[in-house]
Order: structure tokens, then C-alpha cells, then sequence
């Protein structure tokens, strides 16, 4: 008998697996909802109860964040999953209109490669487990190696419980030898129909590269924006909080903080009063060779720890309460860690002069790394969040909430997700946080409702009336309208909070009256202003 050599058995195991998978899948397919749901509603409760000993297996492997947050993070990856979509339906007609005389037809995509990573090697099983079957799919997973014991204790978890509801064998599977090959295998299979990737830079490159369609989440470089009219002290507890969560290892939590000139000594003393440690410059830089390779990938070695074990790895001390560490910054670069993602409790802190620098700011960090991702943003202001929402390059925006947990729906009601799609801009596939209904072809059916006479027929159709919509509802409506801005001349204009931007203007409009030739000819000078 020949002794294959590791590689090759590695690919004949990932092969076998594939195979096993195909024919559960071709069993699942055939299932009704009902049978689905019991699947389903049975692997989330199991993978519930299991929550603890999973997180404390998984901080004990890879060395990453804390036990603690590891079990809020699997009971939102199977109880939060499972709530949210219980109720939809996948199997058979989806949707029925008679009216229109369509049909949606839920139809399985087949068998779905899973890639786990080391920063959430449970919770991110559980939760794709659970979008994978209610979707009526197969799965099979490619844990992180650096995580492979606490994956694979996870899988299974949750293969065991789809199958004592019912499930085929093979529904549920995973490759038992940890190889590029095997990996490799999976991805270029002709019976995997999709590639579920959430892991580092290089394994999504190499997933769309197999030429297997993919849905990826990708790296974060989240801003937060503290805007001049926030409630200061919850804006910097929720931005603590979310860097503290798991000592920072979710990719939607913040990386960098922008705060406006005006509020900054504020913004300051507050982040100190909660155990966030300003670095001087000699700390920095030594914070900064600890934070990245000198192939400028992320040191694995500070992922996931706390700031009290970083500042001692970079060789200075903090006090034993601090929280997080920050750097104020001037500059962005792929060279610079702090405008970068950093899995750790870590921060960038930039100083602008006003709402239109630290827009320009933002886009400079996005632009350097996380495209597509998230952003959050502290502010009372609605006008600013809806110019925000009209032009800035990601896809969750975030609104005064900590954004490591409102990125993934725990502390907002976006849909609860660990692969979180950055969409085109972000070399993504997929702008969503992905749920069941991305793993399903949506068969449609249309009844035939006209003829080709009818077609044919001249059509009388009258003028079109065009009604202006009135100001209050215009969804572009511009940040100009904020009433912080038509504020009387006699107000107080010389406080932090204060925007005396327009204060020429509105002694324009004084000198020569208010008319409407005059109001129109100051709109315009502020328009022009702005634009130049």
C-alpha cells in the first residue's frame, strides 16, 4: 500500500468532504421549510449552551481578547442570529404577488466553503452554520490553524445538533487536515458553488482568485467622528467600550478618532477620565514598530491584547487602569499603523479646524485602508448625519453607538453578522451584512399580463406635472439648513459649541435688508465660498 504524502492526503480528505457534502445537499434541497426551521431553531440552541466552554477554548488557543466577551459574542452568533431570521422564509415560494402575477422561488446554492478566522474561531462557525442551513445549504468549514482546536470543537457542536434534527450526514463538515492545499482544494472545487470568506487580506485574494464565486468581508479602518454637538461623555464610552470589547479584535470597531478643534480640550479630559493613556511621541513610535510588520502586514503578537500588555511588549509604562492607548496623529499613510486597522486596543486621534477638514480626514483614512466598511459617527446633529450618509465610501454607518457591536447588529438593528461585505468599493462581491438570503439563487416567475398587440398599440400618455417636493422633504437636503446656521445675529457666537461660519452673511443680509434677491445673492457667496 502507498502512503500518500501529507499534501496529498490533505486534498483527498478536502475531496471526500466535498463529496459528502454534495449528496446531503442534494437531501437538504428536497426538505420543507418546517424541516429547515427544526434544523435551524436545534444548532442554535445547542451552540447557545455550549457558549462558555467554546470562548474560554478559544482564548485559551489563539491568545486573543478575553473569555468573557467570546461568550456574549457566541450567544449573539446563535441566539441573536437565530431570532433574526427564524421567520424568513427560504424554502419553495418565497414571495407570491397576484396581483403583479410574480413568484420568488427560493432555490439552495449547493455546497458552501466556509473560511474561519483566529479572532473569532467559534462565533463566526456558529453563525455561518446557521445562515448556511436555513438557506437550505451544505456547508464546510477551513478553520485558521493558529485556531483549529476551538473550531473544531465548534463544528462539532453544531454538526451534531443538525443532524440529531434531522439533518443528512455531510451537512455540516470540515477539513481534518489544516493545508493550503486542502483549502486550495475546496476553493477550486467544481462542486462548491460559494466561498463564505472571512479571514485575513491574502486568504480572501486567494478565494476570488480560485474563480468560485465569493462573498467576503474585508479589513476595517473605521473612523469615529465626534462632531460638535455629541454628548461627549457617552460618545467617548461607547468608543472605549467598543475598542475594549474582546480587546478589539472585531474588524468593524474603531481605529481612529476625529474631533473638531473646537471641542477637543473637552473630548480630551474626557478621555482621559476613562482610562484612555495619551502616548507622547517617544511611546508612539515604539507603539508603532510593535503594531506592524516590516512587510507592513498586522504583528500577530498585538492582536488582541490589552493595552496594559502592549505598552509593556513596546517597552514603557501606564497606569494599571489604562484602557486604551492613543497617538495623536497629523498624517495618513499605508506606512503609518494608527490610520490603519489595528486588532487592539489602540487608537489614532486627529485634531481638525472644523466639520469640512474632518470630512476630508475621514475620506484620507478610508481611502488608506477599510473602503467599504464602517463608519461611526457622535453627533445631535441630523443634517449631518444625512451629508455623511449621502457621501461617504462605506456601507454601515454607524450613529452614536459603539461601533465593534453596532457594526455586527448587536447594539443596532442592522442585520446580525460576522462576515460584514464591503461591497465593490471594498473589492467585495456583496455591500451587506450577510444573512440567509445571500446564499440563495431567487428563482422568478412572471405571468404572461400583456400581448404583443397591446405592445404595439399606441399609447396616449399625458403631459407630465412637475410638483416640487417641499424642502422638509427632500432626502438631499443640504447641512447648510441646520438651524445652528440661520442662529439670530444677536446670539452668542464665542463658544466651544458655537459655528460663527456665517456670521458675514447674516451681517450681509442686516446691511442691505432681508429680501429675496438678497437672500439668493448671500446663499450663492456661501455656496461659492464652500466650493472653493
Amino acid at each position: 500500500m502507498i502512503e500518500l504524502d501529507n499534501d496529498l492526503h490533505s486534498r483527498q480528505n478536502a475531496r471526500e468532504q466535498v463529496r459528502d457534502a454534495k449528496k446531503a445537499q442534494a437531501i437538504l434541497a428536497t426538505f420543507s421549510q418546517q424541516q429547515i426551521d427544526a434544523i435551524v431553531k436545534n444548532v442554535a440552541q445547542e451552540a447557545a449552551h455550549h457558549a462558555e466552554a467554546l470562548a474560554k477554548m478559544a482564548a485559551e488557543e489563539t491568545g486573543f481578547g478575553n473569555w468573557q466577551d467570546k461568550v456574549l459574542k457566541n450567544r449573539f452568533a446563535s441566539l441573536r442570529v437565530y431570532d433574526t431570521i427564524k421567520d424568513l422564509k427560504t424554502v419553495g415560494i418565497i414571495h407570491d404577488d397576484p396581483l403583479k402575477k410574480v413568484m420568488d422561488v427560493g432555490v439552495p446554492l449547493g455546497v458552501i466553503c466556509a473560511l474561519v478566522p483566529s479572532t473569532n474561531p467559534t462565533s463566526t462557525v456558529i453563525y455561518k452554520t446557521l445562515i448556511a442551513l436555513k438557506a437550505g445549504n451544505a456547508i464546510i468549514f477551513s478553520p485558521h490553524p493558529g485556531a483549529r482546536q476551538c473550531s473544531w470543537k465548534a463544528i462539532e457542536i453544531v454538526k451534531r445538533a443538525a443532524e440529531a434534527a434531522g439533518a443528512p450526514p455531510g451537512s455540516v463538515g470540515a477539513i481534518s487536515q489544516l493545508t493550503l492545499e486542502a483549502t486550495s482544494e475546496l476553493m477550486h472545487s467544481k462542486d462548491v458553488s460559494l466561498i463564505l470568506a472571512t479571514g485575513g487580506e491574502g486568504m480572501v485574494r486567494a478565494a476570488y482568485a480560485s474563480g468560485t464565486p465569493t462573498i467576503s468581508g474585508g479589513p476595517g479602518n473605521g473612523p469615529a467622528f465626534i462632531e460638535r454637538s455629541a454628548d461627549i461623555h457617552q460618545a467617548v464610552k461607547d468608543i472605549v467600550a467598543s475598542k475594549t470589547f474582546d480587546n478589539g479584535v472585531i474588524c468593524a470597531s474603531e481605529q481612529s478618532i476625529i474631533v473638531e478643534r473646537c471641542i477637543y480640550d473637552e473630548v480630551h479630559r474626557e478621555l482621559e477620565s476613562q482610562g484612555v493613556y495619551f502616548m507622547n511621541e517617544h511611546e508612539a513610535a515604539k507603539m508603532a514598530a510593535l503594531l506592524l510588520r516590516p512587510n507592513g502586514a498586522i504583528n500577530p503578537k498585538a492582536v488582541g491584547k490589552t493595552a496594559l500588555y502592549l505598552s509593556q511588549m513596546a517597552g514603557f509604562s501606564v497606569p494599571a487602569e489604562t484602557k486604551v492607548l492613543i497617538a495623536l496623529q497629523t498624517s495618513v499613510s499605508p506606512k503609518n499603523p494608527y490610520s490603519r486597522e489595528k486588532l487592539c486596543p489602540v487608537l489614532g486621534l486627529y485634531v481638525e479646524e472644523d466639520w469640512k477638514a474632518a470630512c476630508q480626514r475621514v475620506m484620507e483614512l478610508l481611502a488608506n485602508e477599510g473602503l467599504g466598511h464602517t463608519l461611526v459617527i457622535h453627533t445631535r446633529n441630523q443634517d449631518v448625519i444625512r451629508q455623511f450618509c449621502l457621501e461617504k465610501p462605506v456601507n454601515r454607518i454607524l450613529i452614536n453607538t459603539p461601533a465593534a457591536l453596532g457594526g455586527i447588529g448587536a447594539t443596532t438593528n442592522l442585520s446580525p453578522a460576522l462576515t460584514l461585505g464591503c461591497g465593490a468599493i471594498g473589492g467585495g462581491s456583496s455591500s451587506d451584512n450577510v444573512g440567509p438570503m445571500n446564499l440563495l439563487n431567487i428563482r422568478k416567475v412572471g405571468y404572461g399580463v400583456r400581448t404583443l398587440e397591446e405592445l404595439h398599440a399606441p399609447v396616449s400618455r399625458p403631459d407630465p406635472q412637475l410638483t416640487p417636493a417641499p424642502l422638509t422633504d427632500n432626502p438631499q437636503r443640504s447641512i447648510l439648513d441646520d438651524v445652528r446656521f440661520t442662529v439670530s445675529s444677536g446670539a452668542p457666537t464665542h463658544s466651544a459649541t458655537a459655528d460663527d461660519r456665517f456670521t458675514t452673511a447674516s451681517a450681509a443680509i442686516e446691511e442691505s435688508g432681508i429680501t429675496e434677491q438678497n437672500v439668493e445673492r448671500v446663499i450663492r457667496q456661501v455656496l461659492k465660498r464652500l466650493g472653493n
